[in-house]
């Protein structure tokens, strides 16, 4: 494949990958807007623990939140990680923002505290997780950069996932980070893997030809 050819397919990879991300955060805005033309509270629609009722935030938590600069703080995040997913996990994106998704609310409506988790922090914690596992299980050099700019532009929300602010679903974080974690190590052989170069190709060759000549000057 030629230089230019390479860049004209980056580029397309770059715009597909934006695409479900933006249409994501486009919903989730439209949401908060409703709320304040209306003037409305949909916070009720969260997840509520253990009960009938909160059954419907499993799916509705990620797309409410409890105000405009909630939401603001969540949405930079959501998109850069959600891109990132979508540019080097292209074959397995859409299962990690359904599981991520599933999991974390499902999970939050088993154990967290009976109270409305809303906001998309757990999806937000579920990505970082997975992108930071998934580029160390793979060994790619590029995934492993990717890795180390989550840590180092997120690495603070460690500190989410614990009980430290009553205001906060330290659960809604915890549960998505584990979600995250299980995903990377499910769909570690799905994807891009560690590149392998030449002179590793040569040197394991050379390696197997030894073997076989050492097996073959057995009596």
């Amino acid at each position: 494949m030629s230089l230019d050819n390479s860049k004209v397919k980056d580029k397309e990879n770059l715009y597909s990958s934006l695409f479900f991300p933006i249409v994501f955060l486009v919903t989730i805005w439209m949401v908060k807007i409703g709320e304040l033309v209306y003037g409305i509270s949909l916070a009720e629609y969260g997840v509520f623990p253990r009960s009938t009722k909160g059954l419907i935030g499993i799916l509705a938590y990620p797309l409410i939140h409890g105000s405009i600069y909630h939401l603001i703080n969540n949405s930079t995040a959501l998109l850069l990680l959600s891109v990132g997913i979508f540019y080097f996990y292209r074959a397995v994106a859409y299962k990690i923002y359904f599981w991520t998704y599933l999991m974390s609310g499902i999970w939050i409506w088993v154990s967290a505290r009976e109270s409305f988790h809303i906001g998309s922090s757990g999806l937000i914690y579920g990505f970082a997780s997975f992108i930071f596992l998934s580029g160390i299980l793979r060994r790619n050099i590029n995934l492993l950069a990717l890795s180390m700019l989550v840590v180092f532009l997120y690495g603070g929300m460690v500190w989410g996932i614990f009980p430290i602010r009553p205001n906060m679903s330290y659960e809604g974080h915890l549960w998505g980070s584990i979600a995250g974690l299980i995903l990377a190590i499910y769909f570690r052989k799905d994807g891009p893997q560690k590149e392998v170069y030449s002179w590793e190709e040569e040197e394991e060759e050379l390696l197997n030809n030894n073997i076989e000549s050492d097996d073959e000057s057995l009596p």
